[in-house]
């Protein structure tokens, strides 16, 4: 295994857990858990055996960092902290516990 498939594949494993965290944090604080499952759902994207059924399922796969995950990657984010209001709800967790 390459450097480069080593960076990618830790590269996506961390987005796709910072963004499965987003996802639990929309669904139970405030009022967005149907926004937090779709985060969550978006994040297996990031993980590399749900490329891998992917590839076997539908014959294809996304890259490991192509166009299409930074383009996605930019879409939660700006989802996240402007539309989600990501800032609040970890307030909101933290007086919570």
């Amino acid at each position: 295994m390459s450097n480069t498939s080593i960076a990618g594949n830790t590269i996506n494993f961390l987005f796709g857990v910072v963004v499965l965290a987003i996802g639990v944090v929309n669904m139970f604080w405030g009022n967005d858990f149907y926004f937090g499952i779709f985060l969550a759902l978006l994040s297996l994207v990031y993980f590399l055996p749900v490329n891998t059924i992917l590839r076997k399922i539908a014959g294809f796969s996304i890259p490991k960092i192509g166009l299409l995950k930074i383009a996605l990657g930019l879409f939660i984010i700006w989802a996240a902290l402007g539309v989600g209001e990501l800032f609040n709800k970890i307030e909101l967790m933290v007086m919570g516990l």
